[in-house]
């Protein structure tokens, strides 16, 4: 069974409601594996702990009378240092912030403790949220839980060093041109950006910004797929300005298995190339999971025009793209001489 600490915040909410884990020993396992683990990664950058236990306690009161404050109820989270929090700094990673105290909590962060978290911390940014790296001179560098020597990723790292060691249920962060995407990507978790508009990110912003910022958006971060779903129905929803205007209505998804769904695979660009090593490893997995078998019949690898960067020898390459074109149409023998041709041109 997995540990707590590394369960999903929708599994560790059901643990909670299930009382297999109280509110207040979920937040103190939390914190203890911080004080254990954050001091070589300094992923958490800053802590409510009192306000943390009280209100962990105080969900444990309400689940005593059978009320549930929602579906996060007694989840322990942190939340990106450059969403507003009362009793927390916002700095941004910029010095000329360091005694910058919000008064009032981002709408983000108030619809999260409004689904029942128990919100302790904020993680570390590069400054200005504008690196894939998460350094700045307030609090220092935070290191990858996989490899202290190298970088969690930005901006969002700090949160996807946290869920990655095990130090938080559940998170917050913020993408404009990947600062969600890349960090969960370093460190082998779950992200999500949103579609413009559609979170509001009031009161994640530097002091005196109101408008949201072109194409910056917030989103939730996980340790499963389900997590992002989830803290997406959270989050999302139009605040009490625009909510005269419009209203979100998403409906539910249409496909409900990955045989359902065709799944386009980029690995190299023009005028930002990937190296050959990494190639080799990537375009393999597609093809891997299609031969598999029953499973997965109908994957559709990627387009017909940008299947794979070509391998090294020509001939494979032929063999690989006519193998494609039976593929498409659902040939599991060809997905297997796909993958044979891909393993035979990088030389597997």
């Amino acid at each position: 069974m997995t540990a707590p600490h590394f369960r999903s915040a929708k599994q560790l909410a059901a643990d909670i409601r299930r009382r297999r884990i109280g509110c207040l020993e979920a937040l103190d396992l939390f914190l203890a594996r911080g004080d254990r683990f954050n001091p070589q990664l300094n992923a958490i950058i800053a802590t409510d702990v009192d306000a943390a236990r009280r209100r962990a306690r105080q969900a444990d009161a309400a689940l005593r009378k059978g009320k549930a404050w929602g579906p996060l109820h007694g989840v322990p989270m942190t939340v990106k240092e450059s969403y507003d929090v009362v009793g927390m700094p916002t700095t941004w990673g910029l010095s000329e912030l360091k005694g910058n105290m919000p008064p009032r909590n981002a709408l983000a962060v108030d619809r999260l403790l409004g689904a029942g978290v128990v919100l302790f911390g904020k993680t570390n940014v590069p400054s200005w949220l504008a690196d894939w790296q998460s350094y700045n001179p307030v609090y220092g560098t935070t290191n990858n839980p996989w490899d202290l020597s190298r970088t969690p990723g930005g901006s969002s790292g700090g949160s996807a060093a946290a869920l990655a060691a095990g130090l938080t249920g559940f998170e917050a962060g913020s993408d404009i041109g990947a600062s969600i995407r890349n960090p969960a990507h370093y460190c082998g978790v779950y992200g999500h950006k949103p579609t413009y508009g559609i979170v509001p990110p009031r009161g994640q912003a530097l002091p005196g910004r109101v408008a949201q910022g072109d194409i910056s958006v917030i989103g939730p971060m996980g340790r499963s797929a389900d997590d992002l779903a989830l803290g997406l129905s959270v989050m999302a929803g139009a605040d009490e300005i625009d909510g005269a205007g419009w209203r979100l209505e998403l409906p539910a998804p249409r496909k409900k298995a990955l045989r359902d769904f065709k799944v386009a695979v980029m690995l190299s660009d023009p005028v930002s190339e990937v190296d050959a090593e990494v190639q080799a490893r990537l375009d393999i997995a597609p093809a891997q999971t299609v031969a598999m078998g029953d499973d997965l019949p109908d994957l559709a690898l990627a387009s017909r025009s940008a299947l794979f960067v070509a391998p090294a020898d020509a001939h494979a390459e032929v063999r690989a793209r006519a193998a494609w074109v039976t593929l498409a149409r659902g040939g599991r023998g060809a997905a297997r001489e796909l993958c044979d041709a891909l393993l035979r041109a990088r030389g597997r």
